[in-house]
């Protein structure tokens, strides 16, 4: 799992591929729940996705771009765009129904 800073999410996204990112924060405990869904997705679909995490307290500007206004908020892209967004804690299925179906 890739821990994203501006830099790194954008030369990221810039090779198009399949991502799926959690916008979260420590003090979050929904995020905190859904930590663990997310690390797990991370593994199972390393190789087919890019699977990574956006700290909001430290990334504003990224938060700020993709107009994140609540957290956790995992947003997914393809080609460099969003294709798809999840908003709060969802069982692992809503995020597997997109990647099965993006990759």
């Amino acid at each position: 799992m890739t821990h994203f800073n501006k830099e790194s999410f954008d030369k990221a996204l810039d090779q198009g591929k399949l991502m799926m990112v959690d916008f979260w924060a420590d003090w979050c405990g929904p995020c905190r729940m859904l930590g663990p869904v997310i690390e797990d997705l991370a593994d199972r679909y390393e190789g087919k996705a890019v699977v990574g995490k956006v700290n909001v307290d430290d990334e504003q500007e990224l938060a700020i771009r993709y107009g994140v206004m609540s957290i956790p908020t995992v947003i997914f892209f393809k080609d460099g765009k969003e294709i798809n967004r999840k908003v709060g804690v969802m069982p692992e299925s809503a995020f597997t129904e997109v990647l099965d179906k993006e990759q």
